[in-house]
């Protein structure tokens, strides 16, 4: 009994056999040829190289055609071409020239386990300095951000223009494509770059192959979404009703409802000046109102009553008394002649004794 597990995985190290001509013996039977148009400025280098890329197209009988005149670049299989696939290869080969990226890597676009995509992003960011800026952060600060990618997915990737052209497996091609894209909206590629890492680490345990690595995988959040500002006016529709608004009353309408309607003419502009003298009466009021404001006097605070300190104080005579005792009882001023001379005498005495 084999486990169905490695029956889906892919041994390590195994390639698919190379496309013989004893695979194709007989050759193709139509003649395909693709052309791709390149800019000005990459004429010079692919003169310079074209010799090399027809040399290396030549392997696979592949004719290949340089036009200046036009700026246009054809390839065209031959009689001796075995490999249907080898005038797609070199398609695919033309298109990377006329994207900027160099020969040596554009060439190995003609290996079996090597695939290219080349990806726009010029539609992708409606403002043009927006767009530089978050090319220029896939790019990073001196090409350190597109290293890392290329290192983590192991392809080649050039920035050039409008597109990001990407030469690698398969695998690899498509993380670049979902870090370019992400990038384009806003999304950091340092978030990425991080998730591959750790991918990267897992892919080495064996037992962690069949299993899911959500767990291991970072979750990124926004955290600084601005909010929208909500308008001061809200406009509420309002509920869907398939009748009309009922029509609005005349002024014919309000007059009957009144009985104005069947008053006499004399009758109608007496009652109309009525209203406007009693409309210029209040005006009058209000008006007379405002004027008398100035002459109303303002509110006095109320005077705040001090209140008066007692300057009568209870005097405590006992205590008097006692203090002029005291005072008598110490002697106030120098010694008297007479204690001072017998002090003097009992200092001697005390001394010879000693």
């Amino acid at each position: 009994a084999v486990d169905e597990s490695e029956l889906l995985t892919v041994p390590d190290g195994w390639k698919e056999p190379a496309f013989t001509r004893e695979d194709n013996p007989k050759g193709l039977l139509e003649e395909s040829s693709f052309a791709t148009l390149f800019p000005k400025y990459r004429e010079a280098y692919l003169k310079e190289c074209w010799p090399l890329v027809q040399k290396a197209l030549g392997e696979h009988y592949v004719n290949a055609a340089l036009d200046l005149i036009e700026g246009s670049m054809t390839v065209t299989t031959t009689k001796k071409t075995f490999d249907p696939y080898a005038i797609i290869r070199a398609r695919d080969l033309i298109k990377l020239l006329a994207r900027s990226v160099p020969f040596e890597q554009a060439v190995r676009i003609l290996q079996d386990d090597v695939a290219c995509d080349i990806i726009k992003i010029g539609t992708l960011v409606r403002k043009r300095d927006t767009f530089i800026k978050r090319r220029g952060r896939l790019l990073g600060p001196k090409g350190s951000t597109l290293k890392a990618l290329e290192l983590l997915t192991n392809c080649y990737i050039m920035v050039q223009g409008n597109t990001v052209s990407a030469l690698g497996p398969f695998s690899g091609l498509k993380e670049v494509r979902k870090v370019v894209l992400d990038t384009m909206k806003n999304i950091h590629p340092i978030y990425n770059i991080k998730t591959l890492m750790i991918k990267r680490e897992l892919a080495k345990d064996p037992e962690l192959r069949s299993q899911s690595w959500e767990r291991f995988l970072p979750k990124f959040k926004r955290k600084n979404l601005k909010k929208r500002k909500e308008p001061k006016k809200k406009n509420t529709k309002k509920e869907y009703t398939p009748f009309p608004p009922p029509q609005p009353e005349s002024q014919i309408d309000k007059e009957l409802a009144s009985g104005e309607y069947f008053l006499k003419e004399r009758q109608k502009k007496q009652k109309r000046v009525e209203e406007i003298k009693a409309k210029q009466a209040d005006a009058l009021k209000k008006r007379q109102e405002e004027r008398n404001k100035a002459f109303i006097p303002p509110k006095e605070k109320p005077a705040v009553k001090t209140k008066k300190v007692s300057t009568e104080k209870k005097i405590d005579i006992e205590a008097i008394k006692e203090k002029v005792k005291n005072a008598k009882k110490k002697k106030l001023g120098a010694l008297p002649v007479e204690e001072v001379k017998l002090k003097m005498a009992a200092d001697e005495k005390k001394k010879k004794k000693k």
